[in-house]
């Protein structure tokens, strides 16, 4: 007798079948999915670093005075000249970068300039050294402040103080002295301004013979303005107020103007206000932090 199979046709499958394939028309829609993703994956990344790449060349262009020549973007940038050249193209085309017709060289255009307009529009000193002063007085818990210059002197407007404050007598609103202040003697030391310097020469006229001690005798305005400029910053010892040191460090803005001057105090028995300090070096790392905010970028070496 012959056996013959009976036809599978019309045969209820098992519930393990039904999810094996369902499980395989899953995952050939995934595949086809994954099939159709990467090429967009792809092409979203390739428009990505194209971005990035044209916001290095006009960064580049912006860091070497707003103005240059192929040849020298190229090599500031590290890219080929071809390569820069044609993102130079795709900036011209939308306003960002110009070409002057006669030197070739490339310059900032329009809508650059009115990117910039903008920024600077929002650019406040005190705003942008409040992170800076929280991050000081969190690390080193001392007291800390940004003065700006006002018309009576260096004027403190923002104040942070520890859990265990120092206990002095300055706050919000408070003058600070031009000559035997951490803050007055970096405005002294970094602006070229006229008023700033008849202050000092007003406070020195009162000064007591133990201040005067502290300062040159044949230049005591004119060497402290030196060293100043040397350390970037300044730092007193029992000076403006007794048992009390400081260490501040110029805020600068996009053109590199002296806007504010960030400073750390603390009890001279156990605060090292020497200029290197670990203290010291953060004061400094923290003005600078609070410039760049503002667009301040340090000049270029020569011939860089």
């Amino acid at each position: 007798m012959t056996t013959s199979k009976r036809p599978t046709a019309g045969r209820p499958r098992s519930a393990a079948a039904l999810s094996r394939e369902a499980a395989a028309d899953a995952t050939a829609a995934v595949s086809t999915s994954d099939a159709l993703d990467a090429p967009r994956e792809r092409g979203r990344r390739q428009r990505v670093q194209s971005a990035e790449t044209g916001m290095v060349v006009l960064k580049g262009l912006a860091r070497l005075g707003g103005r240059a020549s192929l040849t020298a973007l190229a090599l500031h940038v590290q890219q080929s000249p071809a390569k820069v050249h044609r993102y130079l193209m795709s900036l011209v085309e939308e306003g960002l970068v110009a070409q002057d017709a006669d030197s070739q060289h490339y310059y900032l255009g329009l809508e650059a300039m009115l990117l910039g307009v903008a920024a600077m529009r929002q650019a406040d000193p005190v705003r942008a050294a409040e992170p800076a002063l929280v991050r000081l007085r969190e690390a080193f818990d001392v007291t800390c402040f940004i003065a700006v210059m006002g018309n009576k002197g260096p004027t403190i407007v923002r104040f942070e103080e520890p859990g265990l404050p120092v206990t002095i007598n300055v706050r919000i609103g408070s003058v600070m002295s031009v000559l035997w202040s951490a803050a007055g003697r970096v405005f002294l030391g970094l602006l070229d301004d006229p008023q700033v310097l008849a202050m000092a020469e007003s406070e020195l006229s009162h000064a007591t013979p133990e201040h005067r001690t502290q300062l040159d005798a044949s230049d005591p305005i004119g060497a402290l303005r030196a060293s100043v400029r040397a350390a970037q910053g300044a730092s007193v010892r029992d000076t403006n107020l007794t048992g009390i040191s400081a260490i501040a460090a110029p805020v600068f803005n996009y053109d590199g103007r002296l806007v504010g001057v960030i400073t750390a105090l603390g009890a001279t028995g156990g605060f090292d206000a020497r200029m290197d300090s670990p203290i010291g070096e953060a004061v400094r790392r923290e003005a600078l932090a609070a410039s760049h905010a503002l667009g301040y970028r340090p000049p270029l070496p020569a011939g860089a």
